[in-house]
């Protein structure tokens, strides 16, 4: 089974990018993050035609989510949930169904904006929220993915430089890691690194001073497995073609399959 997340920065902006990757690629179950949809304006049908039922979650402008499932490899999607549970917050960004014996979790995390933000403490309370959620989901489902846009660099393999992306930055900062390592407490597992130990591979490269062409990016995007599906893991990928396209998204796919 192949498995994806994708923050696609616009999905009017980018559905022919994402039909197109989806028609190449044939992914079972895929994530999408910052859709910037409202609901009514989803295109479900012109997913269905390419082979993919959905659920989603979005608003205008901003934020937004989606899972999607390939018609003819998963089943239907059950016990869908929006939103972190007792966390009142309007923002779209947390979407979760049962797709046969897996659960499947999609975030959209908060970016946070600067260290010491109104946005920055925002950031770390809805982590606090989400790592409880998760704990309950990962206590009721063994095969647990949770995946998504996590707006935080896992360590200092994944982030171009260091010295620039620091304890003190937004992304990297030492709470921001600490709350992503209490997720990792949960016996989840971060997926590219089953497979791979080094870095210089990224998922996001911001579009100014050419960014993806120097790769200066941050592999920001993941997909964590549960024990029982770290078993399972047969690789882990960043797909970078996308980002190679006309008037891409920022983000480039971040891929795993289970054997």
């Amino acid at each position: 089974m192949d498995i994806a997340s994708w923050n696609v920065n616009s999905l009017n902006a980018r559905q022919e990018h994402l039909l197109a990757w989806l028609g190449s690629r044939r992914p079972h179950l895929v994530g999408l993050q910052e859709t910037k949809l409202e609901d009514h304006r989803f295109p479900d049908a012109e997913l269905a035609a390419a082979g993919y039922r959905s659920v989603f979650a979005g608003q205008k402008t901003y934020n937004g989510v989606a899972l999607l499932g390939r018609v003819d490899a998963v089943p239907p999607f059950t016990d869908v949930r929006v939103g972190i549970p007792g966390f009142a917050d309007e923002q779209k960004r947390a979407i979760a169904a049962t797709v046969g014996d897996l659960r499947v979790v999609n975030l959209y995390v908060v970016n946070g904006q600067a260290v010491g933000s109104e946005k920055y403490d925002y950031k770390l309370r809805w982590l606090e929220a989400a790592h409880d959620w998760l704990r309950d989901e990962a206590a009721r489902h063994p095969n647990l993915v949770v995946m998504g846009d996590f707006n935080i660099a896992p360590d200092d393999r994944d982030v171009h430089d260091p010295k620039a992306w620091n304890d003190d930055s937004i992304l990297t900062s030492t709470a921001e890691r600490a709350a992503l390592r209490r997720l990792f407490a949960l016996g989840l597992a971060d997926s590219y690194r089953l497979k791979h130990e080094d870095g210089g591979v990224f998922s996001w490269w911001d579009y100014r001073a050419a960014g993806f062409r120097r790769n200066l990016g941050l592999r920001i995007d993941l997909v964590l497995l549960s024990e029982a599906l770290a078993r399972r893991c047969s690789g882990a990928s960043i797909d970078r073609e996308p980002r190679t396209w006309e008037r891409p998204s920022d983000h480039a796919p971040a891929m795993v399959t289970l054997g």
